[in-house]
């Protein structure tokens, strides 16, 4: 186990009374206050939104139109085929996402064109395969008679096979939300919402989610053509989304709500008998979203990981015919639990090597081994990235090579604490023959003999941006009682927590600190399988119990032993829930330590994020909001000092912008320059940072090359004059030449390292701001 393991208390804020009226006023039954101060915190306060967000009722969904030409030409080439009657083929994905698109494509065009017939399906294997087109695949489609090709959660990237597919006469439609070229590749149209401005309220759909929106637009478009009707399609929407890390901001959010709405009718109704037969099994109503992040979704997923061909799990998820259901949804099941054993497995081959690694020296964890079973790598990573606080990459290495070529490694690497694993990743492109994904996940292939290559680069390149030594941390929203927690059997908070659901990136679900608590009844036990076999996978049951209440709270603790829960007094971080088979509230534990008598050291006024939803902040409040990203930590630290001052709370309010091109930003400076020198006109040095989205050192070295061109810069009292000298501007010698190219270089330079800081500060999470700030913080020393 890490040495370096962190806890944290957001900083308690009190939220203001028209925020707490306001959910009063939307859901009478609860008192609102947690509730509150959990949308203060996260930025969640806008008057105009909150209904919206507590309530998808209130909120006015995005049409499918926004997607622009793009949609447009898409909708009519589906409409040519079904005219002509020509064959088209939904190309899916191995996981969750990938599975739910490929069944809402299914489905819905399946209303549009004869399943089995001119329609069908493929998705690749995963432990044979790798995610997107393949040049086979495409061949053998063609030979099929296939004219257009239908992606989902899939194909951005994939340009040799989208112009492989157009040479043997198919069409491409891509339906993705992964990482996009550099340029708009050869197909018939690309649905991708990273087109798409990042507060767009379509801008973080996931696969699934995209799907669905091609299927609304064609719904549109050919309205009495449908027998089903749209919503049909939502409790696999909401599978898909919850399942995928994505932001459940936005239509995302709404999608996810009434999704799980259909969902949790699947038990009565059977429309999807798959469906409802995997909720029996994994012993779930299906009205949260944890029955999709715990139940649903990890079981579709080990379909692949175990059995690397998952195609029948969309016929799980949209056969009508209950028998066929229970015999898929039980091969499902124990899928699952044979991959929970060699997860655990893995876990204890991973951390064995980790005990031969200097984490001092170690920013990205990188390890292979040619025995571990490449399907489940991605939890594995994950999980030790959460642990040691560090982006962690796990491979499977060949022990023969394919083809006669060269032994490749193949595996998955997952991220932590905001960090771009995309970006780290993608730096090292060279040594890689294979890479996609998401900031926080993604899979990879590479020669072996690359690894020590790519351990050197990707190490190299995370120090470069890393300000502090990394680590694992443990954050606590709210300190509780178990008093407040259990009254009434943990009921009522219950009922105020799970109006934040669903949750997920920038909301996630609500951690309880429970001070000076201890434990009775613990007890642990491997599980069982369907056919009573113990399978190796733990889980440890407990009476949580603290001098505010007269009884314990039941409790467990996934994956750990009871001899891990320290004796004596203790610090419990929790996450509140309902066991569904139990029909009781209990808690799953999610940290605990001896208890101490502080946590992490924090700011004296508190700091809450309001990046990931923007708004007007109200004056009236006492809150300081810091509307520009910094580009160094003076910068930040300058902003604490006033909020603290002021006795305010400190909102970081900046949004993700796209970074000018430096040389862009040197010629419009030299344009200013210009103009201020025609009209004799002097102007403001904070105007200029203003006017050109750069900071005080990029400006300074800018004005300083603007000498070597001629200008003449006159400061006074952040003022400055700007002149120009005819002789100057009119040498053209070689070394004068030589000269300016020097100086545009320096600001260049100087600009890209301003920016390289700022995409740092658009990330990282405000507890890691305010614990360097708080930790760093003396009346004598700066931060730099």
């Amino acid at each position: 186990m890490p040495t370096d393991l962190q806890w944290h208390l957001v900083q308690t804020v009190t939220p203001p009374e028209w925020l707490i009226a306001d959910i009063q006023q939307l859901a009478p039954q609860i008192s609102g206050h947690y509730l509150a101060q959990l949308l203060w915190q996260r930025g969640i306060c806008d008057p105009q939104t909150i209904p919206g967000f507590l309530d998808p009722n209130h909120y006015q969904p995005t049409s499918p139109s926004a997607f622009g030409a793009e949609m447009t030409t898409a909708i009519q080439r589906l409409i040519q085929a079904r005219d002509r009657n020509q064959k088209v083929v939904i190309w899916g994905d191995f996981d969750a996402d990938g599975i739910t698109a490929t069944a809402v494509l299914w489905d819905g065009l399946g209303q549009f064109f004869a399943q089995n017939h001119s329609l069908t399906y493929t998705i690749p294997n995963r432990l044979t395969g790798s995610h997107g087109l393949n040049q086979p695949g495409i061949e053998r489609l063609a030979a099929q008679g296939y004219q257009l090709i239908v992606t989902c959660d899939t194909g951005s990237t994939n340009l040799s096979e989208i112009e492989y597919a157009r040479e043997l006469g198919l069409d491409v439609i891509i339906t993705d939300h992964h990482t996009l070229p550099p340029e708009r590749p050869p197909v018939t149209a690309i649905i991708n919402p990273r087109y798409l401005p990042a507060d767009h309220p379509l801008a973080h759909l996931s696969g699934v989610a995209v799907a669905y929106k091609l299927v609304e637009a064609l719904y549109t478009a050919l309205p009495q053509v449908p027998q089903q009707p749209l919503n049909h399609l939502l409790d696999l929407v909401a599978i898909g989304l919850i399942a995928d890390l994505v932001a459940l901001k936005g239509d995302c959010r709404y999608l996810a709500q009434h999704g799980i709405q259909h969902l949790q009718q699947q038990l009565t109704q059977r429309t999807r008998p798959g469906i409802a037969t995997l909720l029996e099994l994994c012993k779930r109503n299906g009205d949260r979203p944890t029955d999709i992040s715990f139940g649903l979704g990890p079981r579709i997923n080990a379909v692949s990981r175990i059995h690397g061909e998952a195609s029948f799990c969309v016929e799980l998820l949209t056969s009508t015919d209950p028998v066929r259901c229970r015999q898929l949804a039980e091969e499902t099941e124990l899928a699952n639990t044979r991959r929970k054993s060699l997860q655990k497995d893995v876990l204890k081959q991973v951390t064995r090597q980790l005990e031969h690694l200097d984490l001092s020296i170690t920013s990205v964890i990188v390890l292979s081994d040619p025995q571990w079973p490449v399907g489940v790598l991605g939890l594995v990573a994950g999980q030790i990235a959460q642990t040691y606080g560090r982006p962690t990459i796990l491979l499977n290495e060949e022990t023969v090579p394919k083809n006669g070529e060269v032994r490749l490694a193949r595996g998955s690497a997952r991220s932590v604490n905001q960090i771009d694993l995309y970006q780290l990743v993608d730096r090292q492109a060279p040594l890689l023959t294979s890479f996609g994904g998401h900031p926080f996940a993604a899979g990879l292939s590479l020669p072996i003999a690359n690894i020590p290559l790519l351990v050197e680069g990707i190490n190299q390149h995370a120090r470069q941006q890393q300000a502090t030594e990394p680590a694992a941390v443990v954050q606590a929203d709210l300190a509780i009682t178990l008093a407040e927690l259990a009254t009434d059997g943990g009921r009522s908070l219950f009922k105020e927590l799970k109006l934040l659901e669903p949750c997920g990136m920038g909301n996630p679900v609500p951690k309880l600190l429970i001070r000076n608590c201890w434990f009775e009844q613990v007890w642990n036990k491997n599980i069982c399988d369907r056919k009573g076999n113990k399978v190796q996978y733990i889980k440890t049951t407990f009476q949580i119990c603290d001098t505010s209440f007269d009884r314990g709270f039941p409790g467990l603790w996934w994956g750990h032993y009871k001899e891990e829960i320290p004796p004596g007094p203790c610090d419990a971080v929790v996450e509140l829930d309902f066991n569904a088979y139990e029909k009781r509230y209990e808690v799953r534990l999610e940290a605990v330590r001896p208890a101490a008598e502080n946590l992490t050291p924090t700011l004296e006024s508190p700091i809450v994020d309001w990046r990931q939803n923007h708004h007007k902040a109200d004056p009236h409040q006492d809150v300081l909001v810091m509307n520009h990203c910094p580009n160094s930590w003076s910068t930040v630290q300058h902003w604490a000092k006033q909020a603290q001052t002021t006795g305010k709370t400190l909102a970081v309010a900046y949004e993700d912008a796209d970074a000018p091109d430096p040389v862009a930003v040197w010629k419009q400076l030299v344009g200013m320059a210009k103009s201020l020198a025609r009209r004799e006109k002097s102007v403001s040095l904070a105007l200029l940072e203003a006017s050109l989205n750069i900071g005080p050192q990029a400006l300074q070295m800018g004005l300083e090359s603007l000498g070597v061109f001629g200008f003449a810069v006159h400061s006074e009292d952040q003022q400055i004059r700007i002149k120009v000298n005819p002789s100057a501007q009119g040498d053209a010698s070689v070394d004068r030449q030589m000269d300016r190219q020097q100086a545009i270089l320096q600001f260049v330079d100087a600009l890209r390292e301003e920016q390289f800081q700022q995409q740092y500060f658009q990330t990282v999470s405000v507890d890691v701001m305010g614990r360097i700030i708080a930790e760093r913080q003396s009346p004598d020393r700066e931060i730099r």
